[in-house]
């Protein structure tokens, strides 16, 4: 089971999640919890570390931000024991949760569940802080902003757990965000692939690599919603969304598109002037990615005749809206490798993405979400496909807009609103 942070947001709903954490305990179940800080907990965290330094050293700031499940955990616990359940905390060093060495955004190796199992066993239950491990080294770090899914994932995964159950502040997958669609429909079941699409092109309810993770290792996750009553039915049989793997649903379930997900935490780059060789776009992107930044979206344009006689093509790309001021950094300390003329930056962008495993063997996808975005009069900036997504860059102003037209014109729209 894992709660995030709306539902650890103070002691009320620390002790709902405990009666809920008893429930399944007392069905005979073996159980281990995960936890988030408290809502807007890690926020004020890392505002403590960029107040300190902007240029704040990783290693320090894991040991700050990774406090806030350390206490979420322990309460937990004492209010699992109140309630008359065994139950103990494992910080992610005393299991350990081994990882890299990629202070702020570690990726899990091997988690040591031989101690948390027998624990479970005797009838205790585990809760762990989700979002932190330990290096090689023995120092504290976490996994990246949303780590507490990967965290959950991971240690079902070590254990080999039937099901791993997200409890967030949504009762499911729905095909977009309902918010700005109320006509919005829950999905049963979603594949492991369309979430891991969904998740990284900015829904919410799952982190991208909890998915992936998931993916890779088979378990089943299902989300549901903390906020039911206390007189609501065990997690089996409440309807949230199944994340399965695609042999689990039927033809006669899946549809074209399976969601539209929008995120507003892009910034766009483009970069002037690069010389138009061999070897330049990777000048470009080194410095990026040795500096852990995941850039997303690439267009190269048409070269063209600079001031002089070699020829030059601008370079845009995108990256998180959080890693814009470490991006400019890099290349400009890279800037005489590379070679560009000006860095031009955008905050206000939003990428639109429609998802769906239908794409595979139908046509046609991709020219309706540009015919309806023309017809509404958006501007495209960028385009990114796979092979069950198709991404567009547009004006942040425009993105409410361009869900609700992007869900009607899929026919995801419900017979009533939600």
């Amino acid at each position: 089971m894992k709660f995030g942070g709306t539902s650890m947001a103070g002691i009320e709903r620390i002790r709902s999640v405990a009666a809920r954490v008893k429930r399944e305990a007392d069905a005979g179940n073996e159980v281990a919890v995960v936890v988030s800080a408290m809502a807007g907990e890690t926020d004020r965290l890392v505002g403590f570390c960029r107040e300190a330094s902007p240029l704040y050293d990783p290693r320090e700031y894991d040991v700050v931000v990774a406090a806030g499940e350390q206490i979420t955990s322990g309460l937990l616990a004492i209010a699992l024991q109140a309630i008359g359940v065994e139950a103990r905390s494992w910080l992610g060093w005393q299991l350990p949760i081994n990882t890299d060495d990629a202070f702020a955004k570690a990726r899990i190796g091997t988690i040591d569940t031989d101690a948390l199992i027998a624990s479970m066993a005797s009838g205790a239950v585990a809760v762990i802080p989700g979002f932190q491990g330990m290096n090689a080294d023995g120092r504290i770090t976490t996994l990246g902003r949303g780590g507490s899914d990967t965290s959950a994932v991971a240690v079902a995964a070590a254990v080999k757990a039937d099901r791993c159950d997200i409890y967030t502040d949504v009762d499911g997958v729905y095909t977009t965000d309902p918010r700005i669609v109320p006509r919005a429909r829950k999905l049963v079941k979603v594949t492991y692939e369309e979430m891991l699409e969904l998740a990284s092109v900015g829904a919410k309810v799952l982190q991208t690599r909890s998915v992936g993770l998931a993916m890779k290792e088979k378990v089943r996750v299902q989300v549901l919603s903390s906020f039911t009553g206390e007189d609501a039915p065990m997690a089996d049989t409440l309807p949230g969304t199944m994340i399965v793997g695609e042999e689990e649903i039927d033809d006669v379930e899946r549809q074209l598109i399976t969601g539209i997900a929008h995120d507003k935490n892009e910034a766009k780059i483009t970069l002037t002037s690069v010389p138009d060789k061999p070897g330049s776009v990777a000048a470009i992107f080194e410095p990026l990615s040795s500096a852990n930044i995941n850039v997303d979206m690439i267009i190269q344009n048409i070269a063209h005749r600079s001031s002089g006689s070699a020829s030059a093509t601008d370079v845009t790309f995108t990256v998180p809206a959080a890693d814009l001021p470490r991006s400019i950094e890099a290349l400009n300390q890279a800037r005489e490798s590379i070679g560009f003329g000006e860095l031009v930056h955008d905050t206000r962008v939003a990428k639109i993405s429609v998802v769906g495993v239908g794409m595979r063997s139908h046509a046609g996808v991709a020219s309706t979400m540009f015919t309806t975005l023309g017809a509404r009069g958006i501007n495209i900036q960028a385009i990114s496909t796979s092979e069950i997504k198709v991404s567009v860059l547009i004006h942040e102003d425009e993105t409410e807009l361009a869900v609700r037209v992007l869900h009607t014109a899929y026919g995801l729209d419900a017979d009533e609103a939600a």
